[in-house]
């Protein structure tokens, strides 16, 4: 064999072997991606999860799954995807809670910002506060009076110990001096669906969990935590308007990846997100449910992470919030 057939058959074994720097780019992704959801089916995250899933497995060519890993205000899913290879075929669609809140609640085995790789904000979403139809409120002022007139009486649901729902609650309790009696839930579903049913009082929800309970008249929304009214519900007033000056917590959905994952896929995942989210038909579907389509480049919402982390473990120091 001469040297330049020998030169070009071990280029072509090298290739043949997967051997070529840059063939695991060209290749990604050449099997179907999971997409860890850390809470159960039916919720805002879930709503969100598989709304991005269907885009994503059409954009990307593969099937897009969704793993729902519910627990522990969703530091349970999230840890899945810490502990998974870090190749592109596992991310996690995490939010507020796990990312920035459950780090200052839980004692977790796991540093959110250094072993996870931000890929791409998604949505954010104000807080709305509802309660059941049961209770006689029909506003802040009302909620509030009816609170201090009944100091830890009223049940307050939230989706779980230590969830973003739960802090929201306790950062309004905190800034209105009132008591009530924390009712924790395995997720938004089961406790909105106990608020309709007037087992508990009220929750401070996520947009897209309460929306279709809001809309079907099983809940009233009685104040959101924007600073302006959503377009969704224009007759719903901010909680800033209602009275209670600073209060406007928002609740950010995006896409992370084990911190280790090449960066050309990293790249990859984000261009394809970015199309999902500013895709038509994705974009209505976020906006129908009360979710904002993000518009932060990765680089962007790597720097708006790092400040929510900061932001959120002074709020839970300030509130005095706990895991019960």
């Amino acid at each position: 064999m001469t040297k330049s057939r020998l030169l070009l058959f071990v280029a072509v074994l090298l290739l043949a072997c997967g051997l070529n720097p840059h063939a695991g780019a060209q290749a990604y992704p050449s099997k179907p991606v999971r997409l860890v959801v850390p809470f159960p089916a039916g919720g805002g995250s879930d709503n969100v999860g598989r709304v991005l899933a269907q885009k994503l497995s059409e954009l990307l060519g593969q099937q897009v799954i969704v793993d729902n890993r519910a627990g522990a205000g969703g530091s349970i899913g999230t840890e899945v995807v810490v502990r998974s290879p870090p190749d592109g075929y596992t991310v996690v669609l995490a939010s507020t809670s796990e990312i920035s809140v459950n780090p200052a609640i839980y004692k977790l085995d796991y540093d959110t910002l250094k072993d996870l790789a931000p890929v791409a904000m998604v949505a954010s979403s104000p807080m709305v506060l509802i309660v059941s139809p049961s209770l006689p409120v029909k506003s802040v002022a009302d909620f509030v009076a009816l609170a201090k007139s009944k100091p830890g009486q009223l049940n307050i649901a939230s989706a779980g110990n230590g969830s973003f729902t739960h802090l929201s609650g306790e950062l309004f309790r905190s800034m209105t001096n009132l008591t009530w009696t924390h009712v924790p839930y395995k997720g938004a579903p089961p406790a909105i669906g106990d608020l309709a049913g007037g087992r508990v009082d009220a929750m401070f929800s996520t947009m897209p969990a309460a929306m279709g309970s809001i809309k079907g008249g099983l809940v009233k929304a009685i104040a959101i935590s924007s600073k302006t009214r959503m377009s969704t519900l224009p007759d719903v007033p901010t909680v800033i308007e209602s009275g209670v000056a600073g209060y406007e917590p928002e609740y950010w959905y995006g896409i992370f990846a084990p911190a280790a994952t090449p960066r050309d896929i990293v790249a990859k995942l984000a261009d394809a997100v970015a199309k999902a989210v500013q895709s038509p038909d994705v974009a209505a579907n976020l906006v129908s449910q009360g979710a904002s389509p993000a518009t932060m480049t990765s680089a962007q919402f790597a720097d708006y992470v790092k400040d929510e982390a900061v932001r959120w473990a002074k709020v839970v120091k300030d509130s005095g919030a706990k895991v019960d």
